[in-house]
């Protein structure tokens, strides 16, 4: 752990891959084995568990729990009370059937998600596990996301569904057909697989 981690006195980091310059607050808990980068921002009653993969420049909003098997890459923003999950199928390990089942499986149960580099997540969102969140895509709060969200889209709804293209900036932008811009710092972008993509300026 670098020596310019801050931890606060009702905080806990039990580990030693967290980036300088991180916070760590008050009541939120890193366990050993979590992946942390530099100039994180870990709000009150955070939880990252052991396996758990967290970029740099990461915001994570109190009462947020990032499970094994999930990764948050650069910049992301994880809003308040958002849920990650890790398992499609959950049963208490307790219970004799649900042990023998993870026990035989191994981590066959782990379902992964991803969380790409600039992407926003609002407040009482749900991630259903196994999807990726694209690049500076948002998901707006309360949306239940059960499928992959494109690069720039902006969804929301349970299903959650494509209801705009949102700039790099954060800005919902103006949309015509295949091509979109952003009224703020005027980006453009035109529709591609996977999502939206930035244009280049002539």
């Amino acid at each position: 752990m670098a020596a310019s981690v801050q931890v606060h006195p009702l905080g806990v980091n039990d580990s030693d891959a967290v980036g300088a310059g991180t916070r760590i607050w008050a009541f939120a808990h890193v366990m050993k084995g979590a992946r942390v980068g530099q100039n994180c921002n870990i709000g009150e009653h955070c939880f990252v568990e052991s396996g758990a993969v967290v970029g740099d420049g990461v915001t994570l909003k109190n009462g947020v729990c990032v499970w094994e098997g999930v990764e948050i890459e650069d910049f992301a923003f994880i809003g308040p009370l958002a849920a990650l999950t890790n398992d499609r199928y959950p049963r208490s390990p307790r219970l004799e059937l649900a042990a023998v089942r993870k026990r035989y499986a191994g981590h066959d149960w782990l379902v992964r998600t991803r969380i790409r580099r600039g992407a926003a997540i609002g407040a009482n969102a749900t991630i259903v596990c196994g999807v990726t969140i694209g690049q500076f895509a948002t998901v707006a709060a309360g949306a239940v996301v059960t499928r992959d969200v494109g690069d720039h889209e902006l969804v929301a709804g349970s299903p959650a569904k494509p209801i705009g293209v949102v700039c790099k900036c954060g800005q919902k932008t103006r949309v015509a057909g295949a091509q979109a811009q952003c009224g703020v710092c005027g980006l453009r972008y035109a529709q591609g697989q996977g999502g939206w993509r930035p244009v280049e300026s002539s």
